[in-house]
């Protein structure tokens, strides 16, 4: 029922200011106030201080005695009364026991399907909390990567694909958003590779004045967008053509959001190479990239595979990094993929918004340490921040 005409789903993954693990009081699900005022027209009302509109949801991937609660959506306006604050977001989850206020899921994929089973039923909403990669990667390849800070937004039926590429975008002065005319002309006949367009990145943000940690999500900022400006116009004759049947638009459908889980899947490792060699480090001589490793692909090497390979050559000055957007997960993935007697400490660069204190407990017993950009680390709970490195830290250290 959630998968016709009519539903609205609304994917994220949960931050920490979503859940409980930043020990905030109002805790609870963001949500952008243009769909929320969409989904619920009530809530729009500027002239009231903090207005809520109530409504049925369901939890339907943890069922307890808190998978169903009467939710408030509310939009903390006091901005337009005399404050600062000016956000929407859901609350009543009657605390913890919510599986998406629990700790353990900040960095979880959870998906919201809103509907109404009928046009005089009351609307409702209903909720998937992944609890691992693997039901991610279910709904990603529906709805294509959700990346940390960011949500989607799908419509299911044959018009979606066309709203979702052809929406209006206007694209501020100094954007990396490309017009027709500044695509060079062989990415509209071959779509252009993730490095490519990386290296397009650079030239619009380039390394000047910025340290490594800016300079990396300012460059992944940008990336994204230049990325969506290319693809619009890709594939813009196809979807404006119209299709001929159902099978013709769902092979342009799995084509672009193919393209879109690798441009993901690889952006960060692209973006950590061209920051490591600007920075003066040599690929092949002073850090390898995706060389195997008794049928493992580690992300970084330091220095070099040779010197991994050389009993002689001193474990103290060996170091491997992995680059993940998200490490809810995905941390698990990379303890096995070198020796660890070789290298016993594992450093983990991630984008994802938060950790509880609970998961960061468990990486520092496995010997993984998280790398995130400066401005990622408000984002984290208090308790765990000064366990976390920078990537400029990360880097001064490998000097």
């Amino acid at each position: 029922m959630f998968g016709r005409q009519g539903a609205v789903w609304y994917a994220k993954r949960l931050a920490a200011n979503d859940t409980l693990a930043s020990g905030g009081h109002q805790a609870g699900p963001y949500i952008p106030r243009e769909f929320l005022f969409e989904l619920l027209p009530d809530l729009n009302r500027p002239e009231q201080k903090n207005p809520d509109v109530h409504f049925q949801l369901y939890i339907d991937s943890h069922i307890s005695e808190f998978s169903h609660r009467n939710i408030r959506a509310v939009w903390y306006n006091n901005k337009l009364h005399g404050g600062t604050r000016n956000e929407t977001r859901l609350t009543g989850f009657s605390g913890g026991g919510s599986a998406l206020l629990d700790p353990d899921n900040t960095g979880a994929l959870a998906v919201f399907a809103y509907y109404r089973p009928d046009e005089d039923a009351p609307f409702e909403c209903h909720v998937w909390v992944c609890d691992d990669e693997v039901q991610s990667d279910l709904f990603e390849e529906r709805l294509g990567p959700v990346e940390p800070g960011e949500y989607v937004i799908w419509r299911p039926g044959m018009a979606a694909l066309q709203g979702d590429l052809f929406s209006a975008q206007v694209a501020p002065h100094g954007s990396c958003w490309l017009t027709r005319e500044q695509i060079p002309d062989d990415w509209l006949v071959k779509f252009p590779t993730g490095r490519e367009i990386v290296q397009k990145t650079i030239e619009l943000r380039p390394a000047t004045a910025t340290d490594v940690d800016t300079r990396l999500l300012r460059r992944r900022d940008c990336e994204y967008e230049m990325f969506r400006s290319v693809e619009q116009e890709f594939y813009r004759d196809r979807v404006t053509g119209g299709f001929g049947n159902m099978d013709d638009f769902i092979s342009l459908a799995n084509t672009v959001l193919q393209s879109r889980k690798s441009r993901s899947g690889k952006s960060l490792e692209y973006h950590t190479i061209e920051i490591l060699t600007e920075e003066g480090f040599r690929q092949d001589q002073d850090f390898a990239w995706n060389v195997e490793i008794d049928g493992k692909r580690p992300d970084f090497l330091f220095p070099s595979l040779e010197a991994y390979n050389d009993s002689s050559f001193p474990s103290n000055k060996l170091t491997m990094l992995a680059a993940k957007t998200t490490c809810k997960d995905r941390w698990r993935q990379i303890r096995d993929e070198v020796d660890r007697d070789r290298i016993p400490l594992l450093y983990l660069l991630t984008l994802q918004e938060g950790v509880s204190k609970n998961q960061m407990a468990q990486m520092q017993e496995a010997g993984v340490q998280l790398v995130v950009p400066s401005a990622l680390h408000k984002s984290y709970p208090a308790a765990v921040r000064e366990s976390l490195q920078t990537l400029d830290t990360f880097i001064t250290s490998l000097r």
